[in-house]
């Protein structure tokens, strides 16, 4: 993609099967461009007398003839998303009138904007960071609440707020780095020793805090997978068909029904889980179901939360889901998961089960009595506190931060070594620049070329 187009772009902005289209067009010649295929209903009025932030009403005009009645929004100067003088045509949702529309405003100077190029000249007008813009695709693929409210965040500048400071901060202090560097020969020292290496250490937390964040964050915009394991017959694939609300999962009452894994994403509460109907733990001689099973012990290793299934019929004390809990774990190794027991069928039992330091519920997946494991679910969520901190979702920021995080440490154990400044300087400036190229305040045209690229076109 070339960054230093300065021509005035146009592109659909919205997709199929709407009753409206919208088209944008950004650049200097927009609204001149807009002008020369619209008439106003009001009478002697062009676009160009339009205050910003203002619609019109009037035709698109093709070969003297009213091609389409539409609405023409107006955004002047530097007011739009793209920091540039902005169109929005509305029109009715006709491919022909998209299509001729589009040729009208290219017969007329416009050229078609490639994928993402909207919210790159929105990066290069200083209306977004780079982190910002990136927020922008999250916004638009995001599945769930979780996932739109960290996108949100991010978008607002949370997370890029937080990284200039931190840059800054660091700014600062290699300033009087450099600085010494230039009256080296005086050994002079204008840089605290003491107060740096205190702001290497807090600048570390930080950068250490995200990148571990990264963990939730990428389950929270992907999904939290959940593994739903226990013996056979127990319940499993009854549970994962109420709670998709539909029959994915083939119920029997033969044990070992159930010969594969079976996944699918479930909206609960806002947030993204990933369901695994796993193959009934057991001693098998089939050699299908022993597949099944080892594909069972491979998806429970990369589940956040193991859902242990018994059945109530086998329940009579805390003693009996001790014994069972132990019976699995020699199976599974599921002791790095959240482990939450879910006592199914309970319509035919009058289980009465005493305080225990497990998360235990009680559900009837057939009777479709399952609100508990739902709540269970979302309180798992809840302890992360993700919408009182910056939580990172992109792969591109946890290599940045990663790399800035061996500089921070390169430096720490410079302190302790007693390197000599001009040494320090070099991690100091990677650190710097490794920060910078996450917000964009480090960039080049490969790199946005990359990122944007991956956008929609008319984003």
């Amino acid at each position: 993609m070339n960054t230093n187009k300065i021509d005035t772009i146009c592109a659909p902005a919205t997709g199929n099967g709407g009753a409206i289209n919208i088209i944008r067009i950004s650049g200097s010649e927009a609204i001149t461009i807009a002008d020369s295929i619209f008439i106003a209903k009001k009478k002697n009025f062009k676009l160009s007398e339009a205050k910003s932030h203002t619609i019109h009403f009037g035709d698109i005009i093709l070969d003297n003839e009213i091609l389409d009645e539409v609405l023409v929004s107006v955004f002047l100067g530097n007011k739009s998303y793209t920091g540039e003088p902005s169109i929005e045509i509305s029109l009715h949702a006709s491919p022909y009138i998209l299509r001729k529309t589009l040729e009208l405003l290219i017969n007329n100077g416009a050229i078609m904007a490639e994928p993402g190029e909207f919210s790159m000249r929105a990066f290069l007008n200083g209306k977004l960071d780079l982190a910002q813009a990136e927020a922008v695709g999250d916004i638009i693929a995001s599945s769930s609440k979780m996932a739109h409210n960290t996108a949100m965040r991010q978008l607002k500048g949370q997370f890029s707020n937080n990284l200039k400071d931190l840059r800054q901060q660091l700014m600062d202090f290699a300033s009087l780095i450099e600085l010494e560097l230039d009256f080296s020969e005086e050994e002079v020292e204008f840089a605290d020793r003491h107060q740096f290496k205190l702001l290497i250490d807090d600048i570390n937390i930080e950068v250490t805090s995200l990148i571990n964040s990264f963990k939730i964050g990428n389950v929270l915009k992907d999904g939290i997978p959940v593994a739903i394991v226990g013996k056979p017959n127990a319940g499993k694939s009854t549970l994962l068909n109420t709670l998709l609300q539909e029959d994915k999962a083939i119920i029997s009452d033969i044990a070992g029904t159930t010969r594969d894994v079976i996944e699918d994403v479930i909206n609960i509460n806002g947030i993204l889980f990933r369901f695994i109907d796993t193959a009934g733990i057991r001693d098998s001689n089939d050699t299908i179901e022993k597949l099944g099973i080892e594909r069972t012990y491979e998806k429970i290793s990369k589940a956040n939360i193991v859902l242990l299934l018994l059945d109530a019929s086998e329940i009579n004390s805390i003693k009996d889901i001790e014994n069972q809990v132990k019976d699995a774990r020699l199976n599974m190794d599921f002791n790095n998961q959240e482990l939450i027991i879910v006592i199914n069928k309970i319509d035919n039992s009058d289980i009465n089960i005493e305080e225990s330091d497990y998360n235990i519920i009680k559900i009837s997946a057939k009777s479709k009595k399952i609100s508990s494991l739902e709540e269970a679910l979302a309180n798992y969520v809840q302890q992360f506190n993700v919408e009182d901190q910056s939580i990172i979702t992109n792969a591109r920021h946890l290599l940045a931060l990663q790399k800035s995080k061996e500089s921070l440490d390169s430096i720490a154990e410079a302190f302790t070594l007693g390197i000599p400044t001009d040494l320090i300087a070099i991690d100091v400036r990677t650190c710097l620049f490794h920060i910078g190229s996450i917000t964009g305040q480090i960039s080049n045209d490969e790199l946005l070329g990359n990122i944007f690229g991956k956008f929609c076109i008319g984003k």
